[in-house]
């Protein structure tokens, strides 16, 4: 197989470089996390599934694509000065409706990403996409 850096190796061309679109999992924090929901919230099938640690909604007043048999794991705290618990309580109803399936798993470290959400996102993507 052929590495993606090799000279002649066409970057479209998934099979010369062993990468299978099917299996792209986005894991974001704060900015990273609004830019991956952004693409779920744009385009069907832009992963097979989400880590989002303390996102935004990404935008108001579209339709969301169809995200059925989208597993996504929302990392949030309660205490979050910046991504309120109103604000994950929006992104996660909205990601519902449009059929993807949600788990919000809290702490109480405001914006701080934590060994212990780390670790649950870590179980969760262990159940869900392994």
């Amino acid at each position: 197989m052929k590495h993606i850096f090799e000279k002649g190796t066409r970057v479209d061309d998934p099979v010369l470089v062993g990468f299978v679109r099917d299996n792209l999992v986005a894991i974001g924090y704060s900015n990273g996390a609004n830019i991956a929901g952004s693409l779920l919230f744009h385009y069907q099938n832009a992963f097979s599934g989400a880590i989002l640690h303390h996102p935004m909604v990404p935008r108001r007043g579209i339709k969301l694509p169809n995200l059925s048999d989208i597993p996504i794991f929302i990392g949030a705290g309660t205490n979050d000065p910046i991504c309120t618990a109103q604000e994950t309580e929006e992104l996660q109803k909205l990601l519902r409706e449009a059929g993807a399936t949600v788990e919000v798993h809290w702490e109480h470290f405001g914006h701080q990403l934590t060994t212990s959400e780390v670790d649950a996102a870590s179980v969760w993507f262990k159940k869900n996409l392994l």
